[in-house]
């Protein structure tokens, strides 16, 4: 599907994403901008942001405007036994920004995967992250990390206000307090030092994984293992271990994720655009039985990749006067033709922002 020019890249990117969605078989999935607050009030753990706007519906019942998506779909999710059901959406959610000044409005595109789930479900989930980051930009970097290998370790730490502490620290990467806080815990010298290791460990899996088989203790963090292993055997086949990274740090809130857990970069972002894993707890908490996986792209973080909010065109294709109007249609067209949004000026325009410039000569060189 080839976008319009005249959409802005968060526009852009969202019709894009959804053509990649549905070409792997998800189905559109849409809500009501409110659900009932009961929903909400009841999963609040379960929330990026505990605040939620609420009105007083004509009927005297309390709604929300919806914070979050996935709370939505889990609630309505009817997967066939031993099956699958697969969604998309692209809708905006009403959060409180990470300083707290006020809400905003975020457009949100992702997926969800719920039902049966076994290494081919997720690994096609990791890859359609993966293949979501291509598109918005080059030289992405996907971190994966798996809370099995965690748990592994912290199933040693006998107080749960410890292991929640030790779990912020690990997310921190601080290795100094991480000792410390195992100090008090009269913790034995090994697990404190393979803590340290999990918390430094990052890297592409050809480096890391053969490092995690030795701080692999414990059947879930085996079974952690090895799940990661397949997932990035999957990857290798499909060419999209590249831009895989193995990273600890991720995997540092066991409320809501229960095995791997996924976070997506972009150069010139200094925070993440796609945040994803599986979450099953929350289908038990709602009474749902099965698996799910899924993740969702921050669309509106487009607007930072640049000081001025982003391009307005990805090719400016500048032609004089005199030049044949077949040959600068016909130039316009191959380059549409690989994906990028065109624009075609005599002049350069006053108000447009554009990510290339290319002028046409005669004699199709440029």
């Amino acid at each position: 599907m080839l976008a319009s020019p005249s959409l802005r890249p968060d526009e852009r990117a969202g019709l894009q994403l959804r053509e990649l969605y549905r070409k792997h078989g998800y189905l559109p999935y849409r809500m009501s901008k409110f659900e009932p607050y009961d929903l909400y009030a009841r999963n609040k753990s379960f929330l990026v942001s505990e605040d939620i706007l609420t009105f007083t519906d004509t009927d005297g019942r309390l709604m929300a405007l919806k914070p979050d998506v996935t709370l939505s779909i889990v609630k309505n999710a009817r997967p066939a036994a031993g099956g699958l059901e697969k969604v998309y959406y692209h809708e905006n959610v009403y959060r409180t920004t990470s300083a707290g000044l006020g809400f905003r409005e975020i457009m949100q595109t992702g997926l969800e995967c719920i039902g049966s789930l076994n290494l081919a479900a997720m690994g096609e989930v990791l890859a359609l992250a993966a293949e979501s980051l291509r598109l918005l930009g080059g030289g992405y970097l996907l971190d994966l990390g798996h809370t099995g290998l965690i748990s592994g370790l912290l199933e040693q730490v006998p107080e749960e206000g410890l292991r929640t502490r030790l779990l912020t620290e690990l997310g921190r990467k601080n290795t100094p307090a991480i000792e410390q806080l195992c100090a008090q815990a009269g913790a034995e010298q090994g697990l404190t030092g393979r803590l340290c290791s999990l918390a430094r460990l990052y890297g592409p899996p050809e480096e890391v994984l053969p490092r995690l088989e030795e701080l692999a203790e414990g059947d879930w963090a085996r079974d952690a293992l090895a799940e990661l292993a397949g997932l990035c055997r999957v990857m290798e086949a499909l060419g999209l271990l590249e831009g895989l990274r193995l990273d600890f740090s991720i995997a540092n809130d066991m409320r809501y994720y229960n095995g791997i857990i996924f976070r997506g970069y972009l150069p010139g972002l200094a925070s993440g655009i796609l945040a994803g894993g599986r979450y099953d707890n929350l289908l038990r908490r709602m009474g749902t039985t099965g698996q799910a996986i899924g993740f969702a792209v921050y669309l509106d973080q487009l607007e930072r990749l640049d000081g001025n909010g982003g391009a307005d065109v990805d090719v400016l294709l500048l032609y004089p006067p005199e030049a044949d109007p077949v040959a600068v249609v016909k130039r316009s067209a191959e380059l549409s033709a690989a994906g990028r949004s065109v624009r075609t000026e005599l002049e350069l325009p006053r108000d447009l922002r554009w990510r290339e410039l290319v002028r046409f000569e005669e004699g199709g060189g440029l």
